[in-house]
């Protein structure tokens, strides 16, 4: 199995930034907690992150020329605002988990409505960095023929 763990804009800043929202542990941590689960299932995972939305876009597309079997994505705050990362998850024929850290439903208004959540086949938010290995875990249940 092959996934690609896709993180936007500021995902490069935990640990740095607003920890009392998204906690003390880095993207590195979290990197290396999931290569860690992935290597006991032999899962293939790729990392990437950007602030820069048509590298994400890009990452998508070449996803599924790769043959990947799933996206674990979190898209930050483009969330909210990106018909075009919606679009391209709707253009490709790989399953995407969508990710959040904090519940977005508990925040600001304008964070809860997502415009990626409809293109995915479940979304993930409010259970910290551990909602990457609750989507890991949910590919694999996937793996094992378990609809979800």
């Amino acid at each position: 199995m092959r996934l690609l763990v896709l993180n936007g804009p500021n995902l490069n800043r935990l640990g740095k930034r607003e920890p009392g929202i998204y906690g003390a542990e880095t993207l590195e941590d979290l990197e290396n907690n999931l290569r860690l689960i992935a290597s006991e299932q032999l899962v293939d995972m790729t990392f990437y992150q950007s602030n820069i939305e048509g590298e994400l876009i890009n990452k998508i597309h070449e996803a599924e020329d790769a043959g990947c079997d799933g996206i674990i994505f979190n898209p930050g705050a483009y969330t909210h605002t990106s018909i075009a990362l919606r679009d391209a998850i709707a253009s490709v024929d790989v399953p995407v988990i969508e990710v959040h850290i904090s519940n977005i439903h508990s925040r600001e208004t304008f964070r809860h409505t997502s415009m990626i959540a409809p293109v995915c086949i479940g979304q993930l938010s409010g259970f910290g960095t551990s909602g990457y290995e609750l989507a890991l875990r949910a590919f694999l249940l996937r793996r094992k023929g378990v609809k979800l």
